[in-house]
Order: C-alpha cells, then sequence, then structure tokens
C-alpha cells in the first residue's frame, strides 16, 4: 500500500524545496500542486483573464492540458499543452492568479483527480494548501510548514533575484501578506492546518536545517 505524506503551509514557506529534497532522501515522489494551480493561472493570464473572470476560467477548463512530468534529470516538471512552463509560473503575477484560480471549485476539481491518483499508486510527498484536509484527509502523515510573512518574503525575493528578476522586496513582502490573507478567506478549502497536523514553524532555519527537522518527523511516524 502507497503511502502519502502531506505538506500544507503558505506560500514561501519552502515548502516546494523541502518537500522536493525530502522526496528524494525517501525515494518518494514529489508532487507541487501549486504548480499546477499556477499553471492554471498562467493558461488565464496569457488569455488575457484577470482574477475576477471566473465564469471565462471555467470555460478555459476543457481546452487545455496540465500535467506534470520529469525531465532527464528526474526533476519535476509541469506541462501546459505539452509546453514545459516550470520556469514561467513563478512570478508574482502568476502567484497572485493562482491563488484568484485556486478559488474557483470547478478549477479545483479539475486538478483534484490528478493529485489523489498520484497518491494512490505511488508514495509521495505532496504539498500545497488543502493536502491534508481536502485531497489526501487520509495521508499517513500531514505537516503544516509555516514561517513569518518577513522570513518567506526573503526568501522569495533572494530565488527571484538569483533568476536574474528585477524585484523590490516590498512588493514581494505585500504580495506575500495578500496572498496569506486571501488563501485563508477564501470559501472553498481555505488554508488552515489539519486537525491533526504537525506544525512545524521555520523562521530563521537555513535549508539543511529545516530539511532534517521534517525528515526526522517522517521517519519517525513512517
Amino acid at each position: 500500500m502507497s503511502i502519502a505524506i502531506a505538506i500544507d503551509g503558505p506560500a514561501g514557506a519552502g515548502k516546494s524545496t523541502i518537500a522536493r529534497l525530502a522526496a528524494k532522501e525517501l525515494g518518494f515522489i514529489y508532487v507541487d500542486t501549486g504548480a499546477l494551480y499556477r499553471t492554471i493561472g498562467l493558461a488565464a493570464t496569457r488569455r488575457g483573464l484577470t482574477a475576477d473572470d471566473q465564469a471565462a476560467v471555467i470555460a478555459m477548463l476543457p481546452s487545455i492540458k496540465v500535467e506534470l512530468a520529469f525531465n532527464e534529470k528526474q526533476e519535476q516538471i509541469v506541462l501546459l499543452d505539452d509546453e514545459d512552463v516550470s520556469g514561467l509560473i513563478r512570478t508574482p503575477e502568476i502567484s497572485m492568479m493562482a491563488s484568484a484560480v485556486s478559488a474557483i471549485p470547478e478549477v479545483r476539481a479539475f486538478l483534484l483527480d490528478l493529485q489523489r491518483n498520484m497518491a494512490h499508486t505511488d508514495n509521495v510527498i505532496m504539498d500545497g494548501r488543502d493536502i491534508g484536509t481536502v485531497v489526501l484527509p487520509d495521508a499517513k502523515i500531514k505537516i503544516f510548514l509555516s514561517a513569518s510573512p518577513e522570513c518567506r518574503a526573503r526568501r522569495r525575493y533572494d530565488e527571484l533575484i538569483e533568476k536574474g528578476m528585477d524585484v523590490k522586496y516590498e512588493d514581494i513582502l505585500s504580495d506575500v501578506i495578500a496572498r496569506d490573507y486571501a488563501d485563508s478567506h477564501r470559501e472553498i478549502a481555505p488554508l488552515m492546518p489539519a486537525a491533526d497536523a504537525i506544525m512545524v514553524d521555520t523562521s530563521g532555519e537555513d535549508l539543511e536545517t529545516s530539511v532534517n527537522k521534517l525528515l526526522q518527523i517522517m521517519r519517525d511516524h513512517i
């Protein structure tokens, strides 16, 4: 029987990086569900849609194909209509659009089976906003990972600067705070820890410390 580990938490908490490294260490498949919603957001943006165009976003869904795959380095990539868009979905603009489209029930339903099917067939570490509460409520281990808004904004800022993007820390912090509010106050699957989730705060910790902390939790409960 496959083992599913759910990691939830706010934007910029390090879920994707930590989950990916932990999955590699444990020999699990890493599933970045946030990338799926970002990809829907990218598809909507390319069509000139805005966060208020819910009907248009819903109408768009049958015409697009979203997939998770692995490149030659065995790194997870996300495909939009067979195009690798992994590097195009990490901007603040797409982050906010992802938050908006993820509040649309039809979008969540569109992606739900894809996420659950992966957990049913393989040992997975899956991260997102509602994995432990909605997507995989029976996950073997549920972790709610967080850090202060300032810490998360600094991490995202450094990441984007390293990629050569022209961004300001103050803008990133503002986006983080806005997305926290939007994610936690939406009517559909709001960001919140599962009742049985293990709470982990990584504020002020480096990546290695954070990864080792989560690996210890996982090994203790598998």
